[in-house]
Protein backbone atom coordinates (compact mmCIF):
# COMPACT_ATOMS: atom_id res chain seq x y z
CA UNK A 1 0.00 0.00 0.00
CA UNK A 2 2.66 2.34 0.72
CA UNK A 3 4.62 2.24 -2.36
CA UNK A 4 1.31 2.52 -4.79
CA UNK A 5 0.78 5.97 -2.64
CA UNK A 6 3.79 7.25 -3.26
CA UNK A 7 3.93 6.16 -6.56
CA UNK A 8 0.43 8.26 -6.91
CA UNK A 9 2.04 11.01 -5.55
CA UNK A 10 4.86 10.82 -7.52
CA UNK A 11 2.73 10.78 -10.65
CA UNK A 12 1.16 13.96 -9.71
CA UNK A 13 3.86 15.57 -8.81
CA UNK A 14 3.65 15.79 -5.39
CA UNK A 15 5.88 16.26 -2.26
CA UNK A 16 7.38 13.38 -0.53
CA UNK A 17 9.05 14.20 2.37
CA UNK A 18 12.18 12.31 3.25
CA UNK A 19 13.64 13.51 6.42
CA UNK A 20 13.64 11.49 9.82
CA UNK A 21 10.32 12.11 11.16
CA UNK A 22 8.76 14.13 8.75
CA UNK A 23 5.62 13.24 8.58
CA UNK A 24 3.63 12.58 4.67
CA UNK A 25 0.15 12.64 5.61
CA UNK A 26 -2.14 11.26 2.96
CA UNK A 27 -6.16 10.82 2.92
CA UNK A 28 -7.12 8.02 0.80
CA UNK A 29 -10.95 8.55 -0.35
CA UNK A 30 -12.97 5.40 -0.77
CA UNK A 31 -15.16 5.66 -4.02
CA UNK A 32 -18.17 5.09 -2.15
CA UNK A 33 -20.55 8.11 -2.50
CA UNK A 34 -22.50 6.65 0.68
CA UNK A 35 -21.97 9.24 3.76
CA UNK A 36 -21.94 8.74 7.06
CA UNK A 37 -19.09 5.80 7.47
CA UNK A 38 -15.58 5.54 8.46
CA UNK A 39 -14.98 3.99 4.94
CA UNK A 40 -11.86 6.26 4.11
CA UNK A 41 -8.00 5.94 5.42
CA UNK A 42 -5.63 8.74 6.91
CA UNK A 43 -2.05 7.28 6.02
CA UNK A 44 1.15 8.30 8.03
CA UNK A 45 4.34 7.50 6.55
CA UNK A 46 8.22 8.48 7.79
CA UNK A 47 11.39 7.40 7.63
CA UNK A 48 13.29 6.77 10.42
CA UNK A 49 17.02 7.34 11.98
CA UNK A 50 18.10 4.59 9.45
CA UNK A 51 16.31 5.88 7.02
CA UNK A 52 13.32 3.45 6.49
CA UNK A 53 9.82 4.03 5.74
CA UNK A 54 7.72 3.46 8.65
CA UNK A 55 3.87 3.20 7.80
CA UNK A 56 0.57 3.38 9.56
CA UNK A 57 -2.80 3.08 7.88
CA UNK A 58 -5.99 4.79 10.33
CA UNK A 59 -9.76 4.62 9.92
CA UNK A 60 -11.32 7.75 9.05
CA UNK A 61 -13.63 9.82 6.94
CA UNK A 62 -12.73 12.37 4.51
CA UNK A 63 -16.25 13.51 4.03
CA UNK A 64 -18.86 15.21 6.20
CA UNK A 65 -21.71 13.10 7.94
CA UNK A 66 -24.87 13.05 7.29
CA UNK A 67 -26.02 15.11 9.65
CA UNK A 68 -24.39 18.11 8.25
CA UNK A 69 -25.46 17.30 5.03
CA UNK A 70 -28.99 17.83 5.79
CA UNK A 71 -28.67 20.33 8.13
CA UNK A 72 -26.46 22.98 6.18
CA UNK A 73 -23.60 24.88 8.50
CA UNK A 74 -23.12 27.18 5.89
CA UNK A 75 -26.16 28.32 2.87
CA UNK A 76 -23.34 27.52 -0.12
CA UNK A 77 -23.53 23.84 0.78
CA UNK A 78 -21.52 21.47 3.18
CA UNK A 79 -17.66 21.48 2.69
CA UNK A 80 -15.98 18.21 1.19
CA UNK A 81 -12.46 18.79 0.82
CA UNK A 82 -11.26 18.60 -2.99
CA UNK A 83 -8.54 15.99 -3.89
CA UNK A 84 -4.97 17.92 -3.82
CA UNK A 85 -2.05 18.21 -1.78
CA UNK A 86 -2.18 21.15 0.64
CA UNK A 87 1.54 22.57 1.76
CA UNK A 88 1.74 23.19 4.97
CA UNK A 89 -2.06 23.29 5.57
CA UNK A 90 -2.18 22.49 9.02
CA UNK A 91 -0.66 22.76 12.44
CA UNK A 92 -1.02 21.40 15.72
CA UNK A 93 -3.86 24.04 17.59
CA UNK A 94 -6.60 23.51 19.72
CA UNK A 95 -9.99 21.70 17.72
CA UNK A 96 -12.39 24.25 18.62
CA UNK A 97 -10.78 24.89 22.13
CA UNK A 98 -11.13 21.44 23.56
CA UNK A 99 -8.14 19.67 22.68
CA UNK A 100 -4.83 19.41 20.15
CA UNK A 101 -5.81 18.28 16.61
CA UNK A 102 -4.18 19.17 13.79
CA UNK A 103 -5.55 22.65 12.58
CA UNK A 104 -6.05 24.47 9.38
CA UNK A 105 -3.64 27.38 9.10
CA UNK A 106 -4.07 27.97 4.88
CA UNK A 107 -6.27 28.25 2.66
CA UNK A 108 -7.47 24.74 1.15
CA UNK A 109 -10.50 24.21 -1.50
CA UNK A 110 -13.98 22.41 -0.95
CA UNK A 111 -16.47 21.83 -2.63
CA UNK A 112 -19.98 22.84 -1.21
CA UNK A 113 -22.63 19.96 -1.59
CA UNK A 114 -25.85 22.19 -1.35
CA UNK A 115 -28.76 19.94 -1.65
CA UNK A 116 -29.60 18.52 1.42
CA UNK A 117 -29.80 14.48 0.56
CA UNK A 118 -27.13 11.82 2.13
CA UNK A 119 -25.35 11.12 -0.92
CA UNK A 120 -21.83 13.04 -1.44
CA UNK A 121 -21.13 15.30 -4.25
CA UNK A 122 -17.83 15.46 -5.17
CA UNK A 123 -18.13 16.47 -8.39
CA UNK A 124 -21.23 18.66 -9.15
CA UNK A 125 -20.90 21.40 -6.11
CA UNK A 126 -19.31 25.16 -6.27
CA UNK A 127 -15.71 25.29 -5.35
CA UNK A 128 -14.04 27.60 -2.73
CA UNK A 129 -10.94 28.18 -1.50
CA UNK A 130 -10.30 29.56 1.96
CA UNK A 131 -10.16 29.18 5.52
CA UNK A 132 -12.83 26.96 6.63
CA UNK A 133 -11.93 25.13 9.86
CA UNK A 134 -11.15 21.87 7.89
CA UNK A 135 -9.29 20.55 11.03
CA UNK A 136 -7.95 16.89 11.51
CA UNK A 137 -9.29 15.20 14.55
CA UNK A 138 -10.95 12.46 16.36
CA UNK A 139 -14.46 11.26 16.85
CA UNK A 140 -15.33 9.89 20.31
CA UNK A 141 -13.22 10.02 22.87
CA UNK A 142 -13.92 6.09 23.40
CA UNK A 143 -12.87 3.33 21.32
CA UNK A 144 -13.87 3.13 17.43
CA UNK A 145 -16.86 5.51 16.23
CA UNK A 146 -19.17 3.81 13.77
CA UNK A 147 -20.89 6.53 12.51
CA UNK A 148 -19.98 9.84 11.27
CA UNK A 149 -23.22 11.71 12.18
CA UNK A 150 -22.18 15.32 13.41
CA UNK A 151 -18.36 14.53 13.83
CA UNK A 152 -17.38 15.89 10.58
CA UNK A 153 -18.76 18.61 8.76
CA UNK A 154 -16.05 18.48 6.44
CA UNK A 155 -12.97 17.41 8.55
CA UNK A 156 -10.89 14.58 7.87
CA UNK A 157 -11.50 12.62 11.18
CA UNK A 158 -10.37 9.39 12.91
CA UNK A 159 -12.70 6.74 14.17
CA UNK A 160 -10.46 4.98 16.72
CA UNK A 161 -9.16 7.64 19.78
CA UNK A 162 -5.94 5.55 20.14
CA UNK A 163 -5.21 5.53 16.26
CA UNK A 164 -5.66 9.50 16.71
CA UNK A 165 -3.68 9.47 19.97
CA UNK A 166 -0.29 7.84 18.02
CA UNK A 167 -1.07 10.15 15.24
CA UNK A 168 -0.79 13.21 17.10
CA UNK A 169 2.53 11.15 19.32
CA UNK A 170 4.29 11.44 15.83
CA UNK A 171 2.70 14.90 14.82
CA UNK A 172 4.30 16.57 18.16
CA UNK A 173 7.83 15.09 17.10
CA UNK A 174 7.48 16.01 13.67
CA UNK A 175 6.53 19.47 14.91
CA UNK A 176 9.76 19.38 17.79
CA UNK A 177 11.91 18.93 14.52
CA UNK A 178 10.89 20.63 11.94
CA UNK A 179 8.45 23.43 13.25
CA UNK A 180 4.44 23.56 13.36
CA UNK A 181 3.69 22.86 9.31
CA UNK A 182 2.32 19.80 8.44
CA UNK A 183 0.98 19.44 4.53
CA UNK A 184 -1.91 17.35 4.29
CA UNK A 185 -2.58 15.25 1.28
CA UNK A 186 -5.95 13.77 -0.32
CA UNK A 187 -5.89 11.27 -3.24
CA UNK A 188 -9.09 9.27 -4.73
CA UNK A 189 -8.68 5.61 -4.14
CA UNK A 190 -9.51 5.64 -8.28
CA UNK A 191 -6.30 7.59 -8.61
CA UNK A 192 -4.16 4.73 -6.50
CA UNK A 193 -5.93 1.97 -8.81
CA UNK A 194 -4.77 3.83 -11.76
CA UNK A 195 -1.03 4.07 -10.50
CA UNK A 196 -0.89 0.15 -9.49
CA UNK A 197 -2.35 -0.84 -12.93
CA UNK A 198 0.54 1.03 -14.56
CA UNK A 199 3.20 -0.53 -12.52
Amino acid sequence: MLLMIQNTMLAKAYKIYTRPFELNIVGIRSNSTVANSFDDTINVFYKNNSGDWQFHQFKATTDPGTFWLRNLMNPQGTAILKHGQYIGSHGIGMHRGKYLALTQKRPITVIRDYNRDAVLDFNNGKEQTGMFGVNIHHASVNGTTRFVEKYSAGCQVFANIEDFNLFMQLAQRHKQLYGNDFTYTLIDERALVREAKKN
